[in-house]
């Protein structure tokens, strides 16, 4: 298996290409985590070897599973309106938020 560098991290806002949505990075996996099933509905097979990353869209009570080619990086640096932000993150600042994981 190739291993892969993601793009975006956790905390950071971001932009779906086509949807045009906005969200904010909750989850990076590597590569693809889901069921195939899943991975063949919602994607193109040649997307399972690339990150895939679990966002928080803007205004939706919500959880989205994207591939890394779909996203691109938002550089409005405003804060999203999510529900469950506020349980991934302990802050906003300089445009990205801060995680409330404590890491050792």
């Amino acid at each position: 298996m190739l291993r892969r560098t993601s793009k975006f991290h956790v905390g950071q806002l971001v932009m779906h290409r086509r949807l045009k949505y906005r969200g904010v990075v909750v989850d990076v996996d590597p590569v693809f985590r889901e069921n195939d099933a899943w991975l063949e509905s919602a994607s193109s097979p040649r997307a399972r070897n690339q990150p895939w990353y679990r966002i928080l869209p803007d205004g939706s009570a919500h959880e989205v599973y994207v591939c890394e080619r779909k996203l691109e990086p938002d550089s409005r640096a405003l804060r999203i309106r999510h529900p469950l932000v506020w349980l991934y993150f302990s802050d906003f600042r300089d445009g990205a938020y801060i995680s409330a994981r404590r890491s050792n």
